[in-house]
């Protein structure tokens, strides 16, 4: 059976048990999001000053320093691009974006796809105009402007919508995109509310948050990324997990902390926008980004995310199943020493010998029986491919 195939399944089994029918939405008549999205997102560094010039700025940067061969295809305006309506309803944007439609169109000349953020509520995040009242004009809309990926951000939603009307009201944009015949991944933003994990994908959604917002620090990525264990099951082809965009790049956190954080949203088979200003990128971040066997783990056509195996204090090991018949596993400190961490073969079912791939330093470590053993500096991660 075929990962398409056996997540059909999965998803009709979830719509039987939940009794909601047949599935509608993006996700369940066509092939988007069959691995974890790759792109950009204005929000974590641009927030609300984000233009159209820095937005063609971040195509023309994927498109010539290796990120879009890396998979990163989608370039996504987040809040604050919203004007006012026309007379007929239509959203138009303000004056810092003069012309969507030329925008998505100099995406796609790029061969990159074109997102764009609204939120079911009367206003967004940052208090522009929400889709309330217009979901099938805005999807209209987005579907004329050539978009191809919408994040749809609860925030004021909560104000004329009560908890379990939630599932019903992503389900109506999912439709409305849907009735465009244009396809367009369904981004689900609404912070872990409701647990969504379980119905995200039976109203139409390619990913949906399961936490409140990351930030640029090491506390809250850490935070936000183990405690992801537990939601694997929920994850596969055409629907997954999302613990919030990347930060890497963005200063706040050291080369090590990056590469946990990196490696960590690559076995939690999580969404990859990276969040910092592609036009002055170091070389540093964009070697993490866009590392080959690192980026590999996350786009495994197996779609398993990853779970916690072993943990004791601050150090934990996690494991990803791969199609090629290795697994992928991440040795992680989050301690504030360097510490020698063993990982035995037996925990990730792996046979008494064992080859062992460094995918950081892109190097065969050799083979090794019953177990192997690295030292994982402070707030690290040794992150190894085991055949």
């Amino acid at each position: 059976m075929s990962n398409r195939s056996r997540w059909l399944a999965r998803a009709m089994a979830v719509l039987s048990v939940m009794g909601m029918g047949t599935a509608v939405g993006s996700s369940q008549d066509s092939n988007l999001a069959q691995t974890p999205p790759m792109g950009w997102n204005s929000w974590n560094h641009f927030g609300c000053k984000v233009t159209d010039a820095d937005v063609r700025g971040a195509a023309d940067a994927i498109a010539t320093n290796g990120m879009k061969q890396a998979g990163y295809i989608y370039v996504n305006v987040d809040d604050c691009w919203q004007g006012k309506r026309d007379e007929h309803g239509m959203i138009q944007p303000n004056e810092k974006f003069p012309d969507m439609k030329a925008l998505g169109d100099y995406i796609h000349s790029k061969g990159l796809k074109f997102g764009i953020y609204s939120s079911p509520g009367p206003e967004t995040c940052a208090k522009h105009e929400g889709s309330y009242g217009h979901e099938e004009d805005d999807a209209r809309q987005y579907a004329a402007w050539g978009v191809d990926y919408l994040k749809y951000d609860w925030c004021s939603a909560s104000r004329v919508y009560k908890p379990e009307e939630m599932r019903a009201v992503y389900r109506k944009m999912a439709e409305a995109l849907h009735r465009t015949g244009r396809p367009m991944v369904l981004s689900l933003c609404q912070y872990g509310l409701e647990s969504v994990w379980m119905w995200g994908a039976a109203i139409g959604g390619n990913l949906w948050r399961t936490t409140e917002d990351i930030s640029d620090h090491w506390d809250r990525m850490s935070d936000i990324g183990f405690e992801q264990n537990g939601l694997e099951k929920y994850a596969g082809p055409g629907h997954w997990n999302d613990p919030d965009m990347l930060e890497v790049g963005n200063g706040h956190m050291n080369h090590d902390e990056y590469l946990t954080h990196m490696s960590l949203w690559c076995l939690l088979a999580a969404p990859l926008l990276a969040g910092n200003d592609l036009s002055k990128m170091t070389p540093e971040t964009l070697a993490i980004l866009t590392n080959p066997e690192v980026v590999a783990v996350d786009q495994d056509s197996r779609g398993i995310q990853g779970h916690r195996v072993w943990e004791e204090g601050p150090y934990e090991i996690w494991t990803k199943p791969l199609a090629d018949g290795s697994t992928a596993v991440g040795l992680f400190n989050r301690g504030e020493d360097a510490e020698d961490i063993k990982l035995d073969f037996s925990a990730v079912g792996v046979p008494a010998s064992a080859s062992v791939r460094d995918l950081w330093g892109q190097k065969d470590l050799g083979n090794f029986t019953g177990s192997f053993t690295a030292k994982v500096p402070r707030h690290g991660v040794v992150l190894v491919k085991v055949k």
